[in-house]
């Protein structure tokens, strides 16, 4: 079975722009089976082969009359001395586009590369796992059905595949792959321990601090191990909105794990306690997080997604900032919520407008909740000085309101 990757168009049209293409994102997103199926016209070999990995390495002119442009080129961090060949070669015919298309499953290596051999030559595109929109005609799937059992698309293509047993062995790979690979961690084990750690403390404000104190290493290690999971793909670090508002604002960034089966796994969230699950909440927001920030990658769109706080305990989930206006997202995991609870909306709106910046004088305001319809939810600030249209809307409506 192959799923429609929503990403197709913006490789076409980077490909219109760039000889080399890099497609990066986290083992087991579905890189070379997405480029397998929108490039078919692409010469294709992969360098898992030591046969065909050697061959590259030390003969890349013999390689190139095997394999001609243009190429795709599957795990190729495994031959580096391709990559200043690759340099050559564009730089020969620089007038040609879209002749190298490169992806691998070892991100630090492959970009390592590109930066030391290809800057100014590559675009690099990242694939996430199955957005919900991408998911969504799947007969198999609903929505805690996805957030349950994630993004990854074998665990879409394989419904009945047991979530424990291909959980644990994607850690087990991920940690034996890629950490030991970058890190001198004296044990897996701890960086496990870590993992699990920042999923209890998904979508909160990173403190490094408690966290070394909590695993009994320091504080740099945390934010080197941070770093790794990152960049590799694990997690998403939130940044805050830090506009002058005319109050405190509290300017630590939140971190968030990419996949909500993931998150769940290491929560030990199932579809027996889902609804009950003190993390819930947090997994809501993860999952909403999720689909506006893949939305924005998949299209292309020339977006920034952050959070709000200030000293007074005014927060507001997501702010989405690029475009015509300012979009500020509440998450609730009710049905129907009532203005009272999403008045934070309001009270940030008022701000925007006392506030009197370029960037928030248009202002849209959207409560993402379990609603199978879109509807208004007229919100007053507590002083009633302030009256906004808040859109209630589902997951199925975020990608399109993402793109207005």
């Amino acid at each position: 079975m192959i799923i429609t990757r929503n990403t197709g168009n913006a490789l076409f049209e980077t490909l219109k722009y760039y000889p080399v293409v890099v497609l990066t994102g986290a083992r087991q997103t579905g890189k070379t089976t997405f480029l397998h199926s929108v490039l078919s016209n692409y010469t294709y070999v992969t360098l898992d082969l030591p046969s065909v990995a050697s061959l590259a390495e030390e003969n890349p002119l013999a390689f190139f009359k095997q394999h001609p442009p243009p190429v795709l080129i599957d795990e190729v961090q495994y031959a580096p001395s391709l990559f200043r060949h690759i340099k050559y070669m564009v730089d020969e015919q620089r007038h040609l586009m879209g002749q190298f298309v490169l992806t691998g499953s070892q991100k630090f290596s492959l970009m390592q590369n590109v930066s030391e051999s290809l800057a100014g030559r590559a675009a690099i595109l990242e694939l996430e796992g199955l957005s919900w929109q991408e998911s969504y005609d799947l007969p198999h799937i609903n929505q805690q059905v996805y957030t349950i059992r994630g993004g990854f698309p074998e665990l879409s293509r394989v419904p009945d595949l047991p979530l424990n047993m291909w959980f644990s062995s994607y850690v087990a790979t991920y940690l034996e792959r890629d950490v030991r690979q970058l890190l001198n961690v004296s044990s897996l084990r701890d960086f496990e321990r870590f993992m699990r750690i920042l999923a209890a403390r998904n979508g909160q404000q990173i403190d490094n601090a408690i966290i070394s104190r909590d695993l009994g290493i320091s504080a740099k290690t945390v934010a080197s191990w941070l770093s790794v999971l990152e960049t590799s793909g694990q997690v998403s670090i939130l940044p805050s909105w830090h506009i002058n508002m005319g109050k405190r604002v509290v300017k630590t960034a939140k971190v968030y794990f990419n996949d909500t089966g993931l998150l769940c796994w290491f929560l030990g969230v199932t579809a027996d306690n889902f609804s009950t699950s003190p993390f819930r909440g947090t997994i809501q927001e993860t999952l909403i997080y999720s689909e506006l920030r893949k939305t924005i990658k998949n299209h292309n769109l020339n977006r920034q997604i952050y959070y709000y706080r200030d000293a007074n305990n005014l927060e507001v989930d997501f702010l989405v900032a690029g475009g015509d206006n300012l979009k500020i997202i509440e998450v609730k995991s009710s049905e129907n919520p009532r203005p009272e609870d999403v008045r934070n909306l309001a009270e940030f709106a008022r701000l925007c407008a006392a506030a009197n910046q370029p960037e928030t004088q248009s202002v849209q305001a959207f409560v993402t909740c379990n609603t199978s319809h879109t509807h208004p939810i007229t919100v007053r600030s507590r002083d009633k000085s302030t009256e906004i249209r808040a859109t209630a809307l589902g997951l199925p409506d975020i990608a399109a309101m993402i793109q207005r």
